[in-house]
Protein backbone atom coordinates (compact mmCIF):
# COMPACT_ATOMS: atom_id res chain seq x y z
CA UNK A 1 0.00 0.00 0.00
CA UNK A 2 1.78 3.84 -0.93
CA UNK A 3 0.66 6.06 1.02
CA UNK A 4 1.04 9.54 0.39
CA UNK A 5 3.21 12.06 2.55
CA UNK A 6 3.12 15.55 3.56
CA UNK A 7 5.57 15.74 6.35
CA UNK A 8 7.82 13.13 8.04
CA UNK A 9 5.78 10.26 10.08
CA UNK A 10 3.18 10.91 8.32
CA UNK A 11 2.77 7.68 6.55
CA UNK A 12 3.73 5.70 9.95
CA UNK A 13 0.74 7.57 11.63
CA UNK A 14 -1.62 6.82 9.03
CA UNK A 15 -0.46 3.00 9.12
CA UNK A 16 -0.82 3.14 12.97
CA UNK A 17 -4.28 4.41 12.44
CA UNK A 18 -5.35 1.55 10.47
CA UNK A 19 -3.55 -0.95 12.00
CA UNK A 20 -5.52 -0.12 15.30
CA UNK A 21 -8.71 -0.21 14.10
CA UNK A 22 -7.82 -3.53 12.62
CA UNK A 23 -6.88 -4.89 15.37
CA UNK A 24 -10.27 -4.28 17.22
CA UNK A 25 -13.19 -5.28 15.03
CA UNK A 26 -15.51 -6.61 18.07
CA UNK A 27 -15.32 -3.10 19.69
CA UNK A 28 -18.16 -0.79 18.77
CA UNK A 29 -16.14 2.69 19.53
CA UNK A 30 -13.73 1.63 16.49
CA UNK A 31 -14.94 3.69 13.35
CA UNK A 32 -15.59 6.85 15.65
CA UNK A 33 -11.62 5.90 16.90
CA UNK A 34 -10.54 6.03 13.72
CA UNK A 35 -12.72 8.93 12.65
CA UNK A 36 -10.57 10.83 15.35
CA UNK A 37 -7.32 9.46 14.22
CA UNK A 38 -8.19 11.01 10.87
CA UNK A 39 -9.32 14.13 12.04
CA UNK A 40 -6.21 14.73 14.34
CA UNK A 41 -4.01 14.14 10.57
CA UNK A 42 -6.14 16.34 8.87
CA UNK A 43 -6.59 13.50 6.57
CA UNK A 44 -7.43 14.14 3.25
CA UNK A 45 -9.61 12.23 0.67
CA UNK A 46 -6.79 9.84 -0.70
CA UNK A 47 -5.82 9.16 3.08
CA UNK A 48 -8.96 8.68 4.22
CA UNK A 49 -9.83 5.76 1.04
CA UNK A 50 -6.43 4.16 2.06
CA UNK A 51 -7.14 3.60 5.88
CA UNK A 52 -10.76 3.14 5.38
CA UNK A 53 -10.90 0.74 2.70
CA UNK A 54 -8.17 -1.36 4.35
CA UNK A 55 -10.28 -1.37 7.74
CA UNK A 56 -13.68 -2.32 6.30
CA UNK A 57 -11.94 -5.46 4.76
CA UNK A 58 -10.23 -6.00 7.72
CA UNK A 59 -13.20 -5.95 9.89
CA UNK A 60 -15.37 -8.14 7.46
CA UNK A 61 -12.75 -10.93 7.21
CA UNK A 62 -13.13 -11.10 11.02
CA UNK A 63 -16.84 -11.93 10.56
CA UNK A 64 -17.37 -7.89 12.16
CA UNK A 65 -18.60 -6.13 9.25
CA UNK A 66 -18.67 -2.60 10.17
CA UNK A 67 -22.21 -2.48 8.64
CA UNK A 68 -23.24 -3.93 12.04
CA UNK A 69 -21.98 -0.58 13.96
CA UNK A 70 -22.98 2.41 11.35
CA UNK A 71 -26.62 3.69 11.03
CA UNK A 72 -27.44 5.14 7.68
CA UNK A 73 -28.07 8.13 9.22
CA UNK A 74 -23.88 8.53 10.30
CA UNK A 75 -23.69 8.04 6.67
CA UNK A 76 -26.53 10.36 5.15
CA UNK A 77 -26.67 12.87 7.70
CA UNK A 78 -25.20 16.39 7.12
CA UNK A 79 -22.27 16.99 9.51
CA UNK A 80 -20.44 19.32 11.03
CA UNK A 81 -17.56 17.69 11.09
CA UNK A 82 -16.48 16.64 7.67
CA UNK A 83 -13.59 14.38 8.55
CA UNK A 84 -15.75 12.16 10.69
CA UNK A 85 -18.61 12.41 8.14
CA UNK A 86 -16.17 11.26 5.45
CA UNK A 87 -14.67 8.69 7.23
CA UNK A 88 -17.79 6.99 8.04
CA UNK A 89 -18.75 7.30 4.49
CA UNK A 90 -15.76 5.71 3.42
CA UNK A 91 -16.36 2.54 5.52
CA UNK A 92 -19.91 2.17 5.31
CA UNK A 93 -19.58 2.26 1.28
CA UNK A 94 -16.70 0.39 1.01
CA UNK A 95 -18.11 -2.28 3.33
CA UNK A 96 -21.35 -2.76 1.06
CA UNK A 97 -18.93 -2.88 -2.19
CA UNK A 98 -17.13 -5.95 -0.38
CA UNK A 99 -20.24 -7.32 -0.13
CA UNK A 100 -21.33 -6.36 -3.83
CA UNK A 101 -24.52 -4.80 -1.97
CA UNK A 102 -24.75 -1.87 -5.03
CA UNK A 103 -28.54 -1.23 -4.96
CA UNK A 104 -27.72 -0.42 -1.14
CA UNK A 105 -24.78 1.92 -1.92
CA UNK A 106 -26.61 3.93 -4.78
CA UNK A 107 -29.60 4.60 -2.38
CA UNK A 108 -27.42 5.81 0.18
CA UNK A 109 -25.46 7.84 -1.80
CA UNK A 110 -28.83 9.36 -3.74
CA UNK A 111 -30.03 10.11 0.27
CA UNK A 112 -27.07 12.43 0.80
CA UNK A 113 -28.82 15.87 0.78
CA UNK A 114 -28.35 17.66 -1.96
CA UNK A 115 -25.42 19.99 -1.41
CA UNK A 116 -23.57 17.22 0.43
CA UNK A 117 -23.98 14.99 -2.51
CA UNK A 118 -22.38 17.85 -4.89
CA UNK A 119 -19.74 18.01 -2.72
CA UNK A 120 -18.41 14.36 -2.62
CA UNK A 121 -14.84 13.35 -2.51
CA UNK A 122 -13.33 11.72 -5.56
CA UNK A 123 -13.06 7.99 -3.49
CA UNK A 124 -17.41 8.51 -2.60
CA UNK A 125 -17.80 9.11 -6.21
CA UNK A 126 -15.72 6.18 -7.31
CA UNK A 127 -17.67 4.18 -4.98
CA UNK A 128 -20.90 5.55 -6.32
CA UNK A 129 -19.76 4.54 -9.44
CA UNK A 130 -18.97 1.37 -8.66
CA UNK A 131 -22.50 0.49 -7.77
CA UNK A 132 -23.52 1.76 -10.91
CA UNK A 133 -20.94 0.11 -13.32
CA UNK A 134 -22.28 -3.18 -10.66
CA UNK A 135 -25.68 -3.03 -11.91
CA UNK A 136 -24.61 -2.54 -15.85
CA UNK A 137 -25.97 1.15 -15.69
CA UNK A 138 -24.53 2.78 -18.58
CA UNK A 139 -24.48 5.97 -16.62
CA UNK A 140 -21.65 4.82 -14.00
CA UNK A 141 -19.25 4.94 -17.19
CA UNK A 142 -19.58 8.83 -17.40
CA UNK A 143 -19.02 9.09 -13.64
CA UNK A 144 -16.05 6.53 -14.06
CA UNK A 145 -14.70 8.99 -16.39
CA UNK A 146 -15.42 12.21 -14.77
CA UNK A 147 -13.53 10.14 -11.36
CA UNK A 148 -10.41 8.86 -13.30
CA UNK A 149 -10.09 12.65 -14.47
CA UNK A 150 -10.04 13.88 -10.69
CA UNK A 151 -8.17 11.37 -9.35
CA UNK A 152 -5.54 10.29 -11.39
CA UNK A 153 -3.39 7.02 -10.80
CA UNK A 154 -5.02 6.84 -7.18
CA UNK A 155 -4.88 3.00 -6.68
CA UNK A 156 -7.64 2.39 -4.65
CA UNK A 157 -10.05 4.32 -6.74
CA UNK A 158 -8.76 2.58 -9.74
CA UNK A 159 -9.58 -0.85 -7.91
CA UNK A 160 -13.12 0.36 -6.65
CA UNK A 161 -13.31 1.30 -11.09
CA UNK A 162 -12.23 -2.09 -12.10
CA UNK A 163 -14.03 -3.79 -9.68
CA UNK A 164 -17.38 -1.99 -10.53
CA UNK A 165 -16.53 -3.31 -14.46
CA UNK A 166 -15.92 -6.58 -13.70
CA UNK A 167 -18.92 -7.19 -11.98
CA UNK A 168 -21.16 -5.56 -14.69
CA UNK A 169 -21.41 -7.43 -17.58
CA UNK A 170 -24.46 -5.94 -19.37
CA UNK A 171 -21.67 -3.31 -19.70
CA UNK A 172 -20.86 -1.88 -23.90
CA UNK A 173 -17.09 -2.23 -24.21
CA UNK A 174 -16.71 -3.88 -20.49
CA UNK A 175 -13.58 -5.46 -21.32
CA UNK A 176 -11.89 -3.05 -23.33
CA UNK A 177 -12.39 -0.31 -20.70
CA UNK A 178 -11.09 -3.14 -18.24
CA UNK A 179 -7.81 -3.58 -20.06
CA UNK A 180 -7.73 -0.53 -20.42
CA UNK A 181 -7.34 0.78 -16.81
CA UNK A 182 -5.15 -2.50 -15.81
CA UNK A 183 -2.66 -0.81 -18.23
CA UNK A 184 -2.92 2.18 -16.35
CA UNK A 185 1.10 3.46 -15.02
CA UNK A 186 0.48 1.82 -11.33
CA UNK A 187 -0.32 -1.58 -12.90
CA UNK A 188 2.44 -1.59 -15.50
CA UNK A 189 4.19 -4.15 -13.58
CA UNK A 190 1.76 -6.74 -13.35
CA UNK A 191 2.28 -7.88 -10.24
CA UNK A 192 -1.01 -7.24 -8.51
CA UNK A 193 -3.17 -10.50 -8.37
CA UNK A 194 -6.42 -8.86 -8.36
CA UNK A 195 -6.00 -6.57 -11.01
CA UNK A 196 -4.31 -10.07 -13.54
CA UNK A 197 -7.76 -11.96 -12.04
CA UNK A 198 -9.80 -8.11 -13.78
CA UNK A 199 -7.67 -8.89 -17.03
CA UNK A 200 -8.11 -12.67 -17.02
CA UNK A 201 -11.73 -12.03 -16.85
CA UNK A 202 -11.74 -9.43 -19.90
CA UNK A 203 -9.58 -11.50 -22.33
CA UNK A 204 -12.10 -14.86 -21.90
CA UNK A 205 -14.61 -12.19 -23.08
CA UNK A 206 -12.64 -11.36 -25.59
CA UNK A 207 -11.82 -14.99 -26.91
CA UNK A 208 -8.20 -14.71 -25.95
CA UNK A 209 -7.50 -17.82 -24.27
CA UNK A 210 -4.55 -18.06 -24.10
CA UNK A 211 -3.53 -14.38 -22.97
CA UNK A 212 -6.25 -15.29 -20.28
CA UNK A 213 -4.24 -18.27 -18.92
CA UNK A 214 -1.59 -17.01 -18.60
CA UNK A 215 -2.90 -13.62 -17.03
CA UNK A 216 -4.35 -15.49 -14.23
CA UNK A 217 -1.64 -17.78 -13.97
CA UNK A 218 0.27 -15.06 -13.14
CA UNK A 219 -2.01 -13.87 -10.66
CA UNK A 220 -2.10 -17.09 -8.90
CA UNK A 221 1.39 -16.94 -8.82
CA UNK A 222 1.65 -13.77 -7.27
CA UNK A 223 -1.03 -14.13 -4.63
CA UNK A 224 -0.08 -13.65 -1.01
CA UNK A 225 0.65 -17.15 0.92
CA UNK A 226 -3.09 -18.18 2.86
CA UNK A 227 -5.45 -16.07 1.02
CA UNK A 228 -7.84 -18.70 0.83
CA UNK A 229 -11.03 -16.77 -0.58
CA UNK A 230 -9.06 -14.81 -3.45
CA UNK A 231 -7.41 -18.33 -4.41
CA UNK A 232 -10.74 -19.75 -5.17
CA UNK A 233 -11.66 -17.31 -7.18
CA UNK A 234 -8.97 -17.23 -9.41
CA UNK A 235 -9.17 -20.90 -9.56
CA UNK A 236 -12.67 -20.63 -10.71
CA UNK A 237 -11.80 -18.25 -13.68
CA UNK A 238 -8.98 -20.81 -14.52
CA UNK A 239 -11.12 -23.53 -14.99
CA UNK A 240 -13.63 -21.16 -16.82
CA UNK A 241 -11.23 -20.28 -18.89
CA UNK A 242 -10.22 -23.53 -19.78
CA UNK A 243 -13.45 -24.57 -20.26
CA UNK A 244 -15.07 -21.76 -22.44
CA UNK A 245 -11.43 -22.11 -24.70
CA UNK A 246 -11.88 -25.76 -25.08
CA UNK A 247 -15.82 -25.19 -26.51
CA UNK A 248 -13.92 -22.27 -28.59
CA UNK A 249 -11.84 -24.93 -30.10
CA UNK A 250 -14.16 -27.76 -30.77
CA UNK A 251 -16.62 -25.52 -32.32
CA UNK A 252 -14.38 -24.11 -34.59
CA UNK A 253 -12.79 -27.35 -36.09
CA UNK A 254 -16.51 -28.28 -36.82
CA UNK A 255 -17.06 -30.52 -34.12
CA UNK A 256 -20.13 -28.83 -32.15
CA UNK A 257 -20.52 -28.29 -28.98
CA UNK A 258 -19.26 -31.69 -26.95
CA UNK A 259 -21.89 -34.06 -24.78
Amino acid sequence: MSLPTRRPGRALALVRARTRAALTPADPRWPARLAADLRELDADWRESAEVCADAAWAARASGHSVLGLLRPDQVTAADSDPVAARTYRHLCLSALRYDFRCPTLQALIEQLPPTARAELDCYSRALYAFALLGQSRAEGLALMDEVLDQAGEHVKTLHVLLHGLWLGQRLPQRAARILDLAARPPFADRTDPLVLFREADALRQLGRYNDGLEAIDRALDLLPPGDVSVHADLVRERSLIAAVGDLDQHARTGGGVPR
